[in-house]
């Protein structure tokens, strides 16, 4: 029965008006944007819906582009929904290339709709004209500039369904004044035909895991005596973490997450390990090199969890892989096993397996091997200073949200903070700039994400460094009325840079140090309209202000001066292995571990 016709089917509408509805097709209900000439076409058309609907697609305006697509990829890493930003040609364009290249790198479903000049003017350096496909294709999973007003319905439905589907990812639409401005009848229906994408993508869902496979698996894991999980952001990405848990709690195996996966299990069920990697928990790390079978979920290896790829779980003696991505096999790490397809019913097929199998072993030993490993090289900090810890603070905040507050993070010290020390009961409360480390992520990212999520507490804890990269986006906070809570953790400049130099550069703190620089970001707040805006000090006034902060039922700023040498801790330098891992002065290391810089080509 084919499906009935819609209900705008055969009207004639502008090009804008098109995009328009297929965005409201889409389930878009929320546009992230900033204006300008070559866009101006659908920004009216934009106008025009809402005013017939009653604004059932806000636009939000942030201070710049930037924060238009990193607000769009808040949206989509809070709710797992494609994010849109809709900016104008030239500079407009131009200023979404971090945040499509950080949602590439991140695998985050956005599309970013670029005004163009038109058709006739392409190529002739026109006023605000730019080469967006040119620019974008080398940091986008796919660019379409539209030159066929005919195919511009089907190109903008193409666009979101490459997004959102496979391994998802940012896809660019640039399209010209005059296409905008075309008009035509809306069909209501079709897509680009993109076969090669598609048949490949089909290929991944069929590719079921098998009964020979998963007893492979299971006989492998038969033969472990200390079998780790390692779970990265592919399994967010998946929707695959309830399958995961339900995995874990069926085998009892231990989990360690990377930096984007984490949530993807309770970081307080028993059976979570936390984050690996160059800044993960010295007990997590560990178990990855006492452990004798290693399953990577949804993970790739990457430098900041590998390190030195042939040290890492080096007494593993199989490895086994499940990836959506062909790529992703074997890029980095040998593996003895490897799946290729969907995570959620790959995963719920091996646990079915198991349960058909009969599957039991008995891990005991292993799991009081890992509960040692907690209790042995627990994370720690100075506990006895009279300076205000960042790690304290975290507790504090953390304390009193309970793992389920949406937490968004800048790039640097104050991010390895947040995720050793804040609790995610659920996936899709953690989001950060991971690959890309871009810094002034955490703000927007925040705004997003609340347009998002909108009866979920939203936390942005930032530096104050990275703050200033968007610092601007703070009047978007206070303009749309959002409970967002910014914590900004001042240790007067680029701490994480100012750590690297003290360890690897005898202290020289070649333009690291902020200590003289003139910025007030509590008058900066009150500027932009925060009611409550305060700065602490005293770490005896932390519970209190913190719980201020929080119970506080609008925007909320707070500036906390910490210790500006404090560092995070453990540290596993770029290209080290983790039994060169430094855990400081207050986490117990299992041996003595001397500070070696590491190789000039693997500085940071």
């Amino acid at each position: 029965m084919s499906p009935a016709p819609h209900p705008r089917a055969g009207e004639v509408m502008t090009g804008a008006e098109m995009i328009v509805q297929v965005l409201v097709d889409e389930g878009v209900d929320t546009v992230f944007g900033y204006s300008g000439g070559a866009i101006l076409p659908i920004y009216d058309a934009v106008f025009c819906h809402n005013e017939a609907t009653g604004g059932s697609m806000p636009l939000i305006v942030p201070a710049n582009e930037q924060g238009a697509a990193f607000m769009a990829a808040g949206y989509a890493r809070a709710s797992g929904r494609v994010g849109v930003a809709l900016v104008t040609s030239g500079p407009g364009a131009t200023n979404t290339v971090t945040p499509v290249r950080d949602s590439m790198a991140d695998s985050v479903p956005i599309v970013v709709i670029c005004g163009q000049v038109p058709t006739s003017a392409i190529g002739t350096d026109a006023f605000q004209e730019a080469p967006v496909p040119s620019i974008m294709g080398a940091v986008a999973k796919h660019v379409f500039l539209v030159t066929d007003p005919t195919r511009l319905e089907a190109t903008v439905r193409t666009a979101f369904e490459i997004a959102r589907t496979g391994r998802p990812g940012p896809v660019v639409l640039d399209i010209p004044k005059d296409v905008q401005n075309w008009r035509g009848a809306f069909s209501g229906s079709g897509h680009l035909p993109i076969p090669g994408y598609r048949q490949r993508l089909n290929r991944v869902a069929a590719n079921k895991l098998s009964e020979s496979a998963c007893a492979s698996l299971l006989a492998a894991l038969e033969r472990a005596e200390r079998p780790l999980i390692y779970a990265g952001g592919g399994v967010i990405n998946a929707g695959a973490s309830e399958a995961l848990r339900g995995l874990v709690h069926e085998l009892r195996i231990p989990v360690v997450t990377t930096l984007m996966g984490i949530g993807a299990i309770d970081t307080s069920d028993a059976m979570a390990m936390r984050m690996l990697g160059m800044h993960g928990a010295a007990y997590a790390n560990y178990a990855v090199e006492d452990c004798d079978l290693l399953l990577a979920i949804g993970a790739r290896f990457d430098d900041r969890v590998a390190g030195n790829p042939t040290k890492f779980a080096a007494n593993a003696k199989f490895i086994a892989q499940f990836d959506i991505d062909v790529s992703e096999v074997n890029k980095v790490k040998r593996v003895h096993w490897s799946h290729l397809g969907a995570l959620p019913e790959a995963l719920t097929a091996l646990r079915e397996g198991a349960r058909r199998a009969g599957f039991r072993r008995d891990w005991s030993a292993w799991h009081r091997h890992c509960d040692l490993l907690r209790r042995t090289h627990a994370m720690n900090y100075d506990r006895q200073s009279e300076r205000i810890q960042p790690h304290y603070l975290l507790e504090q905040i953390n304390r009193l949200t309970h793992g389920e507050a949406i937490i968004s993070t800048g790039v640097g010290q104050h991010q390895m903070w947040a995720a050793q020390y804040f609790d995610f009961r659920s996936p899709r409360l953690w989001l950060t700039s991971g690959s890309m480390g871009t810094m002034g992520f955490g703000l927007p990212a925040a705004i997003g994400a609340q347009f998002a999520v909108r009866d979920r507490m939203v936390i942005d804890v930032d530096g104050d460094a990275s703050i200033r990269m968007n610092i601007g986006e703070l009047e978007t906070v206070t303009t749309y009325g959002l409970p967002v809570k910014v914590v900004v953790i001042n240790n007067c400049g680029d701490g994480m840079v100012k750590q690297w130099q003290k360890l690897f550069f005898k202290g020289r703190l070649s333009a690291s140090d902020k200590s003289l620089h003139k910025k007030d970001f509590v008058k900066a707040a009150i500027a932009d309209g925060f009611e409550f805006a305060v700065r602490l000090e005293s770490k005896a006034e932390v519970p209190r202000v913190v719980e201020e902060f929080i119970r506080f039922p609008g925007p909320a700023f707070l500036e906390v001066v910490v210790d500006p040498d404090a560092g995070v801790y453990p540290m596993v330098g770029p290209g080290q292995s983790y039994d060169e891992m430094i855990t400081g002065d207050f986490i117990a290391s299992r041996k003595p571990v001397e500070v070696v810089p590491p190789d000039e080509s693997e500085m940071f």
